[in-house]
């Protein structure tokens, strides 16, 4: 009986020990596979707007929940420009956007002008700091949502350019 215990110990023993120098072997694989040893490379999306759609909206519009009171309050912000909540120190930023956004691997892009699945890219900056870079979808408003502690943001309309 002992014998078998100690066998039995070895065994366990081993096992952790190959397991162990395994998981080492494999991070030292991802981080010869990738530059500086960083862990693995990602790679970044690329926003292609469409001939037709460049130039056909001109604005977002944009409600922001102040949390501590649960009052919204609905924003304009022309496509481009930055703009600035009162009385906070946040800004918002709108990069690009897209009324039939989709994926083809890493491009982001938009099918048609029609707002069939409406998105646009944002930045938040929060006393001039960059807090948020994403995607604000007026159908699937929770989607890669920003958390703020006090603020929620949330795309419920668009405007065309005259």
């Amino acid at each position: 009986m002992r014998a078998v215990a100690k066998l039995v110990a070895l065994v366990a023993i081993a096992m952790v020990a190959v397991a162990g120098c395994k998981k080492q072997d494999e991070k030292k694989a991802e981080q010869a596979a990738s530059p500086q040893g960083q862990g693995p490379t990602k790679k970044e999306s690329v926003v292609a707007v469409p001939e037709s759609v460049k130039g056909k909206w001109k604005a977002v519009k944009i409600a922001v929940t102040d949390k501590t009171v649960n009052k919204e309050s609905v924003y304009t912000v022309t496509i481009g420009s930055e703009f600035t909540i009162p009385d906070s120190n946040l800004a918002i930023k709108v990069e690009t956007f897209l009324p039939h956004f989709t994926m083809d691997g890493t491009t982001l892009t938009s099918q048609s002008n029609e707002p069939k699945n409406p998105a646009a890219q944002i930045r938040i900056m929060e006393g001039g700091k960059e807090v948020f870079k994403g995607w604000l979808f007026s159908l699937y408003p929770t989607t890669h949502a920003f958390n703020h502690p006090k603020y929620g943001f949330t795309l419920v309309d668009f405007v065309p350019a005259s």
